[in-house]
């Protein structure tokens, strides 16, 4: 397992981490190379990449990082569905966002296949910010 922080910029950030999560996943294999007992090549080649956020105000997908229209249709979305400025119970001026990251969701399971991660030609995986800017923790675990 490994970790690595985000610092977001805006109130709304779709940021990239598909580099982030091929290193880290990259050194989970690694670590499990160190814990070879038996003399046999034990090192996590194939299995489940588990990305996640620990955050109630901000999520992970998966989408297309080709063209930046598609994230920026993604945001305006959420914007028109869950607006910013309603009446909300929750009174610390945020709640649009934590609907917003409940949608979304926090982690996301990718396939790993000799040491890659399985994404479509032009997937990416973003870490959503929906109240930001603030320092944002990404958890990666390898599953075999």
């Amino acid at each position: 397992m490994s970790d690595f922080e985000i610092n977001t910029l805006k109130k709304t950030n779709f940021i990239d981490i598909t580099d982030e999560v091929i290193n880290s996943i990259n050194s989970c294999f690694k670590k499990c190379d160190l814990n070879d007992l038996n003399d046999k090549d034990t090192s996590l080649k194939s299995g489940l990449c588990l990305i996640y956020t620990p955050h109630t105000t901000a999520g992970i997908i998966i989408n297309e990082n080709a063209d930046s229209d598609v994230v920026s249709d993604i945001q305006n979305f959420l914007k028109g569905i869950i607006p910013a400025g309603i009446k909300f119970n929750h009174a610390e001026g945020n709640s649009d966002a934590h609907i917003k990251s409940s949608i979304i969701g926090n982690s996301r399971i990718v396939p790993v296949l000799n040491g890659k991660l399985l994404l479509g030609r032009w997937e990416g995986i973003f870490l959503c910010e929906f109240d930001g800017p603030r320092t944002r923790k990404v958890i990666i675990a390898a599953i075999s």
